[in-house]
């Protein structure tokens, strides 16, 4: 499986973690489910994506989270408790558009399944993050059944994370090219301690004149004659950090994955959907935590420490969301949908040549 650095592009200069993956976090897990099949000769092109936040029980054990919307045509289920609460306290689920749904449904019940009623829990809730894959599905929200939800859900692993057209990413576009999943890391220093920064995204925006890797007008310079795409579309970027931060700085952390989206050529178009959600696992809050908890974070501001302890996490979240969408867009593969239309890849051989010349 390609990714960009097989291209010889290093975005920015923070070192990646070993997998270079949001995996990279300790204890968040990543699965998928691709669905790429034809039913009565309709081609159904969509899937599941899950990131399970920590390795402990996320029913019993919450984590800082937020949500930013850069623009917000696009659905993000669980956000009002999120947004009241700074906490996260369940499993991340990405799908299709017409699937938000079904994949909502499936994701309670495979809680309800898996321990919500052993503790006790009669009432449940989830988030699940969409983008429009219709150019290429036509299924119409028929195409994911239980049993694709559960299987994202339980083959999520802490191990490389599959890029390009698989589970929520199999029907999307990026740059007018075809995109998908994509994902990276960055190790920050603070102080003595060193931190990791991870982002999985799910790309389905952007209009190819804009495009830019590593700085380079790309889009620019590949031929008009190149089929075009959908158009306009939407991300979700899921950030996930080991550092000890509480809700308004996981907020702080998710605007700056804007930043990392601009600089591929994202303007946040007006009929897309940029959604980012955050999540930091350096503090778990149990349920049975009582009515005071002591908290660990770091400082904001200046300090005797010297710069700001947050400025090179800010700079993690947009070197790792930049490289996380070139990741999704050179390893997708060329695709064929619903009426005729196509997604094609990225051409290889000319976009090695655009980047060496530069």
């Amino acid at each position: 499986m390609p990714r960009i650095r097989d291209f010889g592009v290093t975005p920015g200069y923070l070192p990646t973690g070993p997998l270079n993956a949001i995996t990279d976090v300790a204890g968040v897990r990543v699965g998928h489910t691709t669905v790429h099949s034809d039913s009565h000769d309709v081609p159904w092109r969509t899937g599941v994506t899950a990131i399970w936040p920590h390795a402990g029980d996320v029913l019993l054990e919450s984590v800082y989270a937020a949500i930013f919307a850069l623009n917000g045509v696009g659905e993000m289920t669980g956000r009002t408790l999120i947004d009241e609460w700074g906490l996260l306290s369940f499993p991340i689920l990405l799908t299709g558009t017409n699937h938000v749904g079904i994949v909502y449904h499936w994701g309670l019940q495979y809680l309800f399944e898996h321990g919500a009623q052993e503790a006790g829990l009669t009432s449940l809730i989830t988030l699940v993050a969409e983008c429009d894959d219709s150019y290429l599905d036509g299924s119409q929200g028929l195409a994911i059944t239980r049993d694709d939800v559960y299987a994202a859900l339980d083959s999520a692993a802490s191990g490389p994370v599959a890029e390009g057209c698989v589970g929520a990413g199999t029907g999307m576009q990026l740059f007018d090219f075809k995109g998908g999943i994509g994902t990276s890391s960055r190790i920050v220093q603070v102080g003595q301690a060193h931190y990791t920064v991870g982002a999985l995204v799910l790309t389905n925006f952007g209009a190819r004149h804009e495009m830019r890797i590593d700085g380079i007008p790309v889009g620019r310079m590949l031929n008009d004659d190149l089929q075009r795409g959908a158009g306009e579309g939407s991300c979700i970027v899921v950030l996930a950090t080991d550092a000890p931060l509480h809700a308004r700085q996981c907020e702080r952390l998710a605007k700056r994955a804007a930043l990392g989206l601009a600089r591929t050529g994202s303007t946040a178009r007006d009929m897309s959907g940029e959604i980012i959600v955050a999540f930091a696992t350096g503090k778990h809050i149990p349920v049975n935590a009582g009515a005071e908890i002591d908290i660990r974070v770091l400082v904001e501001g200046p300090s005797n420490a010297g710069a700001s302890a947050l400025n090179e996490l800010f700079t993690g979240a947009v070197e790792t969301t930049e490289e996380a969408v070139y990741n999704a867009l050179v390893a997708a593969v060329t695709t064929y949908g619903v009426d005729g239309h196509v997604l094609h890849a990225i051409p290889h051989d000319r976009l090695r040549s655009l980047l060496a010349h530069e």
